[in-house]
C-alpha cells in the first residue's frame, strides 16, 4: 500500500507516517521533499518563497509519481501541502501545476491521509511556528482535497482524521483494510 499523509506544519504528520512504518514492516517511510531537497543542496528562505513551495511541489509530484519499488511506502506530505501554502500565500493553485503530472502522480496512492488542525492538535502537539501561515494553509488544503480543481485526486480515498491523537494509528490501519 502507497499511503500519502498531508496537513500543514505541526499536526503531527511525521509521527503518524513514524507510527505506520513501525506497524507495518513492510512499509518504509519517504521524507518530506523539504529534506530531500536540503539533501540534495537546495536553499531555502524563511519562511519559504513562491519559488521554494514551487520546488517542493516538483520535488514531492516526483516522489509519488516514481515507479513503486517496494510493496509498502508512506509519504510524508504530498503535492497537495505544497499546493495549499501556494494558495496560502496567494497563488492560485490552479496556475501552479499540470493536473496531468499530479494526476498521475496521485494515481499511485491507494490511501490520502489529511491532517487537519483541530482542538486535539491544539491542545496535545507543540505551538507551531508561523500561526497565520499554518491556518490559512490549513483552510487551503481542506479546500483542494475537496474541490480538487486539477481533477488530480478524486480517485484515492481520503481519510481525514478529526478524532483523538491517540486514534490516529488505529483509523489509517483500519482503512488500509478496507481499501485492500
Amino acid at each position: 500500500m502507497r499511503v500519502g499523509i498531508s496537513g500543514t506544519h505541526g499536526t503531527g504528520k511525521t509521527t503518524l507516517v513514524e507510527a505506520l512504518c513501525a506497524h507495518l514492516p513492510d512499509h518504509v517511510a519517504v521524507d518530506e521533499p523539504y529534506y530531500l531537497l536540503v539533501e540534495e543542496g537546495y536553499e531555502f528562505q524563511f519562511p519559504p518563497s513562491l519559488e521554494d513551495y514551487r520546488a517542493l511541489l516538483a520535488r514531492s509530484a516526483q516522489s509519488l509519481g516514481s515507479p513503486p519499488l517496494l510493496p509498502g511506502v508512506v509519504f510524508d506530505r504530498t503535492p497537495l501541502d505544497y499546493l495549499a501554502y501556494l494558495a496560502a500565500t496567494g497563488a492560485d493553485p490552479s496556475d501552479e501545476a499540470d493536473g496531468a503530472t499530479l494526476r498521475s502522480a496521485f494515481a499511485n496512492l491507494d490511501l490520502l491521509v489529511v491532517t487537519p488542525t483541530t482542538p486535539e492538535t491544539e491542545r496535545g502537539l507543540p505551538a507551531a511556528e508561523l500561526p497565520g501561515l499554518r491556518s490559512r494553509m490549513n483552510d487551503a488544503l481542506l479546500e483542494l482535497v475537496y474541490g480538487d480543481p486539477l481533477d488530480a485526486w478524486e480517485d484515492v480515498p481520503v481519510l481525514e482524521l478529526n478524532g483523538p491523537l491517540e486514534g490516529r494509528l488505529d483509523a489509517v490501519v483500519a482503512a488500509l483494510g478496507r481499501s485492500r
